[in-house]
């Protein structure tokens, strides 16, 4: 019993769009990803790795910076020391940069394109590294998004610490440098991913 029969369509394409995990489905959903080209898989990373970094960097300079200003209003002198904060959300955002351009650097023309689109012989270079920048868009990205949170809550703690007792501000300083060290965490294995993927 096929996926059209058991959907009771008629259709092959409508059976496995409501029914993608069914055995007869595979084929589809591998030709399906096939036609995609690689460069495109490459250059959706290239923008996941900026876009979601500078999303992580703007909702953690969001946090910290409205506690921050909230806090200097009752106490004015941690405006400037506690600026380290945002500083440190804004590296985020230079992490995903240095990743994208560097991944960007590997979209180079490549006459495999054609051959990795049939499916020919000689296509799995171009596929490999369409879909190796994909992945590494998908870590760094994640990782940068996830290493902004943490900084701006940690960030947004720190001014609201300090206002209130100025021997904390060194204590938690120390734990927002440990969670902003998280982005490098993605952007070490994101370089790593991108040394081995090349179209040429």
């Amino acid at each position: 019993m096929d996926a059209s029969t058991t959907a009771g369509s008629g259709s092959y394409f409508y059976s496995c769009w409501f029914f993608p995990y069914m055995p007869d489905c595979y084929p589809y959903w591998y030709a399906l990803f096939n036609s995609i080209s690689p460069y495109l898989w490459a250059s959706i990373g290239v923008a996941l790795a900026i876009g979601v970094s500078v999303l992580g960097a703007a909702w953690g300079i969001f946090i910290t910076g409205s506690s921050l200003v909230g806090a200097a209003i009752k106490a004015p002198r941690i405006q400037s020391k506690n600026l380290i904060s945002v500083i440190f959300c804004e590296a985020v955002a230079i992490y995903g940069i240095i990743v994208s351009i560097i991944c960007s650097s590997k979209l180079t023309e490549s006459t495999a394109v054609g051959s990795a689109v049939s499916g020919a012989a000689g296509s799995t270079p171009s596929a490999f590294a369409g879909y190796g920048l994909f992945a590494t868009g998908l870590t760094v990205g994640f990782a940068n998004l996830f290493c902004g949170l943490c900084v701006g809550v940690s960030g947004s703690a720190c001014a609201l610490a300090d206002a209130q007792n100025p021997a904390l501000f060194v204590k938690i300083l120390i734990v927002e440098i440990f969670g902003s060290a998280l982005g490098l965490f993605g952007v070490i294995v994101g370089i790593i991913m991108v040394g081995k993927c090349s179209f040429s």
